[in-house]
């Protein structure tokens, strides 16, 4: 079909930290120059920030190098880290509190903030616009656009308007061509297009799989004499005893609290439910201590790439790179990935600005990236870390955990010991017939809610008619293979409730995908054991819209 072509020097696909911070550098090297470059933002969310999602504890050293006087800016960076308690959780009800100097230093905050990423993003883009990027929410790059030679010429905007029976409707609209020099993905954890690219590219040869965890947050107004601004807790152990991963209670401002538990999805037991472990965590009196009397404010989920140095993929191809989280930067020893994704940004804007100041005739590879990437503090911090995830998986919270803090604080990460983890998470379900159940206790309503509750709060909303994003590539796998075999996990592992199983008058099963609850966590397309579900982007603005998480 006939599309309305629009050209670019650069387009960053997704407003997210990297992706921003990608589009402000080269905004800000061609006005120190005097040159004119056109770069351009898409952002799938209805807004900047509705799709954002993080704990969030800031470590500010790439927003410093970005932009020095971010406090006069008016960067929403309030609220210092005051206190660093760390709790390993022996049960239901116990808990060990762990003096500092067992914890990896890693974990140490002082310094940092506690923010809102979906409102930092949201003061990115208002400094993007200012310096003269375009940034354009509720458009998605629905598909790579490929030259004529095979490299990367920009994206394809989503149609609009098409009906689930995949029939153009009275409002349709198709979607348009973005063509730019180099094209720069930053879509957050399991990009859409960004897994396409490492195929296409085979940019993770000879690299250990991505692995990957759930993080769910949840925002909390508490009584004020229950609140401690600047307080930072995590924990590890309970309610994780068939997996690995840890929680996290962050004191706000305006006497809110962050809650939220990360799932590692290298998890065996296809009868935990991710989404009821962090509700049975609030019951704990770390965490019901400061919760009691208050009242949720909103709830969201998001899978977060912790594979860390050993996961990271060749970020450049003809045309273009990878950035951020969609590479997998994000730094899991501190638990932090915003400053990272970053850095990163930063590092693809001036590698691209020198090739677009020197570049005559053709568009290649930008492997200038890579040099700069492995002469750079990022390259360092993640090497460091590099062993940090392996050592959990491997040997878990305690005997992992130990080794952790012998490497961070004795050893600065440079321990020469090398531990890969080469078994993808998808992998490692075991028959649902030779794992235990999990009888999770029923929400109570007050701590513990149900997920259709949970849903309304994330402000998700979607087209109705319009085509399904979740594609199972072979729809009889779900009741053929699935449901005999791991008594369909998707039922559990989705944290929004997209995915049922019903049965038919006759007895007969069958998966029911509802697809307008998704929260565009990426579970789905992670966990499948048979990785049968292709998470595409939905029609426009459709997803959630995250407030201030």
């Amino acid at each position: 079909m006939e599309r309305e072509v629009m050209e670019f020097d650069v387009i960053v696909v997704g407003a997210g930290p990297s992706g921003l911070s990608t589009a402000c550098k080269l905004k800000q090297l061609a006005n120190e120059k005097g040159q004119e470059l056109n770069v351009c933002v898409l952002e799938k969310g209805s807004e900047v920030g509705a799709h954002i999602l993080s704990g969030a504890v800031f470590e500010t050293r790439a927003l410093d190098e970005l932009f020095p006087n971010w406090a006069e800016l008016g960067a929403p960076l309030t609220t210092k880290v005051t206190e660093d308690h760390i709790y390993l959780l022996n049960s239901k009800t116990g808990s060990t509190k762990l003096p500092n100097f067992m914890a990896p230093k890693t974990m140490h905050n002082t310094g940092n903030y506690i923010a809102s990423m979906a409102n930092m993003c949201r003061w990115l883009a208002e400094q993007a616009e200012q310096l003269g990027v375009e940034v354009f929410p509720g458009f998605t790059a629905a598909n790579v656009h490929y030259n004529e030679d095979g490299s990367v010429g920009g994206v394809i905007t989503g149609d609009m308007g098409v009906s689930e029976a995949g029939e153009q409707k009275d409002s349709f609209m198709p979607g348009m061509l973005l063509t730019a020099k180099y094209t720069v993905f930053a879509e957050g954890c399991h990009g859409h297009l960004g897994k396409q690219l490492l195929q296409q590219f085979d940019l993770n040869k000879d690299v250990s799989p991505q692995h990957y965890a759930l993080g769910f947050k949840e925002i909390w107004d508490v009584p004020a004499e229950q609140h401690q601004e600047g307080l930072v807790v995590h924990t590890a152990g309970w309610p994780l005893t068939d997996t690995t991963g840890g929680s996290y209670l962050y004191h706000a401002e305006n006497n809110q609290v962050f809650v939220g538990l990360i799932v590692d999805l290298n998890y065996s037991n296809p009868h935990l439910s991710p989404f009821d472990e962090f509700q049975r965590l609030k019951h704990h009196p770390i965490m019901a201590d400061t919760l009691k009397g208050g009242k949720r404010v909103t709830y969201g989920a998001r899978a977060i790439a912790k594979g860390g140095f050993h996961s990271l993929p060749k970020m450049t191809f003809p045309g273009g790179l990878i950035v951020g989280c969609d590479a997998g930067t994000l730094n899991f020893a501190k638990i932090k990935g915003n400053h990272t994704a970053m850095k990163s940004g930063l590092i693809a804007a001036e590698t691209l600005f020198e090739l677009l100041s020197v570049e005559s005739v053709k568009v290649k590879d930008p492997i200038e990236y890579t040099d700069a990437f492995k002469q750079s503090w990022l390259y360092d911090e993640l090497y460091r870390s590099r062993n940090f995830g392996a050592a959990i998986h491997k040997f878990g919270n305690y005997v992992g955990g130990a080794y952790n803090t012998l490497d961070q604080n004795f050893f600065g990460g440079k321990l020469p010991f090398t531990i890969s983890d080469s078994k993808a998470d998808h992998a490692c379900l075991k028959l649902a017939a030779d794992m235990p159940k999990i009888d999770y206790p029923k929400p109570d309503g007050i701590l513990s809610f149900d997920k259709l509750s949970s849903v309304f709060l994330s402000n998700t909303n979607h087209e109705e008619d319009q085509p399904c994003h979740l594609v199972l590539k072979d729809p009889s796998i779900p009741i053929k293979i699935n449901l005999p075999k791991y008594d369909e996990p998707a039922q559990r592992y989705c944290p929004a409730g997209v995915y049922e199983i019903i049965e038919s008058a006759t007895g007969d099963k069958q998966l029911q995908i509802n697809a307008q609850n998704c929260i565009h966590c990426k579970t789905c397309d992670i966990k499948d054991p048979n990785q049968n579900i292709n998470w595409i982007v939905p029609e426009g603005t459709g997803g959630p819209n995250y407030p201030n998480m």
